[in-house]
C-alpha cells in the first residue's frame, strides 16, 4: 500500500497505517472486501444517532478493515492478488475519512467500474517493483490476522463492543497456494537453486 500510494496519483490518499487486512470467510467468487469503519470526517456516529464501533490495532484508529477471502490465497497469480488488494483500496473515498467513494461502486457505475479501474491497474502492474510483488508469489504457509470476535457494521448498544482491539484478532496460518510457474525464484545467490 505504501508503494502504491507513492506510484498511483488514485491511490495518493491512502494512509496504510489505518488500514488493517485480516483473512477471513468465503463468499461465493469473491477474493476480497473492503469495510468502511467510520462515517464522514471519521466520526463514528451519523445524524441520525447510528454508531460505527471502533477499531484500534497498536493504538491506531482503524478507517477500513480489507478482507481477503479464500480464493485470494489458493491458486492465483501474484497479479490476481494485487488486483485484489487494488480493487477494493480503489473503493476507499478520497477524503480517507473511513467512508467509501460512492462514484466508485459497482451498483452505481456496473460495467463502467471494471473500464474505470483496469487503467489504474495495467498503469500500477507495470511499475511494481519486484520486491512488491514477491510476496504475492509466495506459496506456503502465511501468517495473517483474523477476527476472533467481527465487529458489526453499527453498533447494537449493549449487544456489541463501543471498541475492538488486537484483543479480538488473533494470528492465523493460512496455506497460500501458488502455481510453480509464478512463484518468486529462490535467493540462492545466483547458484540456480530449485524450489
Amino acid at each position: 500500500m505504501r508503494d502504491l500510494a507513492v506510484r498511483s496519483p488514485e491511490f495518493a490518499h491512502l494512509v496504510p497505517a489505518k488500514v488493517l487486512v485480516v483473512a477471513g470467510e468465503a463468499r461465493r467468487a469473491s477474493r476480497g472486501s473492503v469495510k468502511p469503519l467510520a462515517f464522514a470526517r471519521s466520526k463514528s456516529h451519523d445524524h441520525a444517532g447510528a454508531r460505527k464501533p471502533v477499531v484500534r490495532v497498536d493504538g491506531r484508529r482503524m478507517l477500513y478493515c480489507v478482507t481477503l477471502r479464500p480464493l485470494f490465497f489458493r491458486d492465483a497469480r501474484p497479479e490476481q492478488r494485487i488486483e485484489t488488494l487494488l480493487h477494493e483500496l480503489y473503493h476507499v473515498s478520497p477524503d480517507f475519512d473511513g467512508t467509501l467513494d460512492p462514484s466508485r461502486r459497482h451498483a452505481r457505475l456496473g460495467g463502467r467500474f471494471s473500464r474505470s479501474f483496469r487503467p489504474v491497474l495495467r498503469r500500477y502492474l507495470r511499475q511494481c517493483p519486484p520486491e512488491v510483488m514477491a510476496p504475492f508469489a509466495h506459496h506456503g504457509p502465511v501468517r495473517v490476522l483474523a477476527w476472533l470476535e467481527r465487529p458489526p457494521a453499527t453498533h447494537a448498544q449493549g449487544r456489541s463492543r463501543r471498541v475492538y482491539t488486537e484483543e479480538q484478532l488473533y494470528t492465523a496460518t493460512i496455506q497460500m497456494l501458488t502455481r510453480r510457474k509464478h512463484r518468486r525464484p529462490p535467493d540462492d545467490g545466483g547458484k540456480g537453486g530449485r524450489d
